[in-house]
């Protein structure tokens, strides 16, 4: 059993408790290899979960399509529809006849039962190998309140990800990006958050202001932001949950953009332009000590730090094109990673430190990329009239970035690190800019 089902779920929705159930088996030879080739998706059947209740009905149907939905697209798991079922679960309790599951070629089995009293939720999962007719791990219990019972079903799916993958999952995860509504001319742009798989928008700021490159606090319940407010770009701090904000790293006569929270969340690092030449700072939030990083006449931007703190990755002009950067955190000289033809931008460094994504044009294409840390192994995972501004899942294995097509709206899009399963991200409107979070706790 995960710590992650063990601990109190805490955060925004107060009260989500994960318990362990017994154990039927231990768990079997299924397993979901994850490489750069072509894989056949897994099957798998998630019948509707068993209402234990008549107040638990309206919720076990949708928990069960959620869970479905967040597997399906991740391209490594393919739904057996339920017109094909030949079995009904009607008890959570009952064993499980595998050998109805495997005449209609399911290789994974995901059960439930939803319990509901007043405003109180209580979900429980079982999943089981087919082949084998083993159960994977323990089963999971999430109590919580009923509004919550989205998040329930993304934990369930996080679970069951991990168990099939041997890889944390991500979608208890939500995306902060900017909201684009109105005429081009014209164009109005809010902050917005929403749920990784599109739902529970909520609009942070009210679009008087241009505002651009959200970014997450390392807990989540921070964001980072670039507003025209006052005029002149600005580095706005946001609490998400009071929506109560400040400006930070202010300076008379300057420019302030491209902010990003350092690992720990105590910092800042962000762009700072003043008498033609752009430079990267560091601002500690606690004291407010502002560090100058680099010291060029070329313009230094989009800072990202390596996730154990001690490096990051910038674009910069300083070679006379746009091109990737790594120096330590401290500051020092740096070293340019691109070596590939084209511009290189906006550079994130993965979740698990091991990649560094980045945005690339080269002969009028755009492109979603990934190297290693040093350059090496560079792979071009899309291409299109415009494709920019990657953002990590929390988990490594996910990218989502904004695509626009040649005097269409922006959209968001995602694509797994092996550059397969490129999908839409659905959204209200046009949207852009996005910044996944961590892992919700």
């Amino acid at each position: 059993m995960t710590d992650i089902a063990r601990r109190p779920f805490l955060g925004l929705i107060a009260g989500l408790v994960a318990a362990p159930l017994p154990a039927l088996a231990q768990s079997g030879p299924l397993r979901i290899e994850v490489t750069e080739g072509v894989i056949e998706p897994v099957p798998f059947a998630i019948p509707p979960f068993v209402a234990e209740s008549g107040a638990a009905q309206q919720y076990s149907e949708g928990i069960a399509r959620v869970i479905a939905a967040n597997l399906g697209n991740t391209g490594l798991m393919r739904e057996i529809p339920a017109s094909a079922h030949v079995a009904r679960i009607s008890s959570f309790d009952s064993p499980v006849q595998f050998a109805d599951w495997r005449a209609i070629n399911a290789q994974a089995l995901i059960t439930g039962a939803v319990q509901a009293s007043g405003q109180n939720l209580s979900v429980r999962f079982r999943l089981f190998d087919v082949v084998s007719g083993q159960q994977m791990g323990d089963g999971l219990r999430l109590d919580a309140r009923s509004d919550a019972w989205r998040r329930m079903a993304h934990r369930v799916s996080d679970q069951v990800y991990t168990r099939l993958t041997g890889e944390s999952g991500y979608f208890d995860s939500r995306v902060v990006f900017i909201a684009e509504s109105g005429p081009r001319e014209n164009r109005r742009k809010q902050v917005a958050i929403m749920d990784q798989d599109g739902e529970n928008v909520q609009f942070l700021t009210d679009g008087n202001a241009l505002t651009f490159a959200p970014r997450f606090s390392p807990s989540g319940d921070r964001i980072l932001f670039t507003s025209y407010e006052s005029g002149f770009p600005r580095i706005y701090l946001m609490d998400v949950a009071s929506r109560r904000r400040q400006i930070i790293g202010d300076q008379p006569g300057t420019m302030t953009f491209a902010p990003r929270f350092s690992p720990d969340g105590g910092s800042v690092i962000y762009s700072l332009s003043v008498g033609g030449s752009t430079n990267i700072y560091v601002l500690n939030l606690g004291n407010g000590q502002r560090v100058q990083l680099t010291n060029s006449p070329a313009i230094d931007t989009a800072p990202s730090y390596s996730p154990d703190g001690r490096q990051i990755v910038f674009e910069s002009d300083r070679s006379g094109t746009s091109q990737l950067y790594v120096m330590p955190a401290g500051g020092g000289e740096p070293r340019r990673i691109s070596t590939g033809q084209g511009r290189y931008s906006t550079p994130v460094w993965s979740p698990r430190g091991d990649l560094i994504a980045f945005t690339k044009s080269h002969n009028s294409r755009f492109h979603i990329g990934v190297m290693r840390t040093d350059g090496a192994n560079e792979r071009l995972l899309t291409a299109s009239f415009l494709d920019e501004g990657p953002t990590w899942a929390p988990n490594g294995r996910v990218i989502m970035f904004t695509r626009e097509a040649a005097g269409a709206d922006p959209i968001l899009m995602s694509v797994d690190i092996t550059g397969r399963n490129l999908r839409r991200i659905p959204t209200p409107g046009a949207a852009s800019d996005p910044a996944w979070s961590p892992l919700m706790s």
